[in-house]
Formats: structure tokens, sequence, C-alpha cells
């Protein structure tokens, strides 16, 4: 499982994501340019010390990142306010990439015509969306208990 961000703008929501991808455990990939240096210290705040924890892979262009997909493999999952399947009605794979786009401007066209799936996190009418760490959070939380919940449970009266 992998968490890719297309050019983020918000160095906060990238730090909180980065975070989360240390706390599970998830490579997470980020497609440049981002809005922000790396440096940024709104971005290193947000992630505090788990940033030295996740594996985070710069790709410096989308072309880069599709050519980084042709060898890796994977389904790609783009998640959109403008996608028509919600993301519980999805079945995840181990081996997905889990896509999310830039706050101020989601992603080209490009981008939606590549995704093999368009994931929605459903909302109330009238709302525009989901802060994108939020989103990311639910999403890989599904697709996590999904892949990983499948462990075997321990007889009753076996230590943890």
């Amino acid at each position: 499982m992998r968490v890719v961000l297309f050019q983020p703008d918000i160095p906060q929501n990238t730090g909180t994501i980065l975070r989360l991808c240390a706390c599970l455990d998830v490579e997470a990939h980020i497609i440049e340019p981002a809005g922000f240096p790396i440096s940024d210290r709104h971005f290193r705040r947000a992630g505090m010390d788990y940033l030295d924890q996740v594996t985070i892979v710069r790709h410096d262009s989308w072309a880069a990142f599709e050519a980084w997909r042709a060898k890796s493999g994977g389904r790609l999952l783009l998640f959109s306010t403008k996608a028509a399947t919600p993301y519980l009605d999805h079945i995840y794979r181990d081996d997905d990439i889990l896509l999310f786009g830039r706050e101020s401007a989601g992603v080209t066209d490009d981008v939606v015509n590549a995704a093999d799936e368009r994931l929605v996190i459903p909302i109330a009418p009238g709302m525009r969306s989901l802060n994108v760490a939020m989103t990311v959070a639910m999403a890989l939380g599904e697709a996590l208990r999904q892949t990983r919940g499948t462990a075997t449970p321990k007889p009753e009266g076996t230590a943890s």
C-alpha cells in the first residue's frame, strides 16, 4: 500500500499525512512540484520527529511517477470529489496506490485518465470537500482494514 500526493501545496497537510504514513508503516510518495520547500517549518512541525521514520519517495514530475509506476505495478486509485464510486464499496489490495490531488486544484486530466479507479468519500450535500489529510486518513484506514485486517486471531488465553 502506498500513499501518493500530487503536487501538494499546504505544508501542514503534507506533514500530517507523512506522520500518518510513518505511524501506519506505509510508504509515501510526493509528485513535484510541491507548493512549498520540503524544509518549510510548518511542514516540519506538522510531521514532527516522525519524518525520519517514513519512507518518502519524491518524483520530479507526473511523467517520472508514471515511469516508476510502470516498473513497480499496482492499481492507481484516485480519490476525487468528482468520482462516483464510494470508497467503502471498493475492494482494496496490498499493492494499491492511493492518490490524492493538490488541495487548491485537484489533479490534471492526464492523472484522471491514468487512474485505474476513481473513488469518492461521500459528504453532505452543499459541502465542497474534506481536508486532504482527513481524506487520506479515512481512505488509508479502510484500505488497511481490508488488507491488514485479515490476520488470524490468536486463540483465547494466548499472550499478545
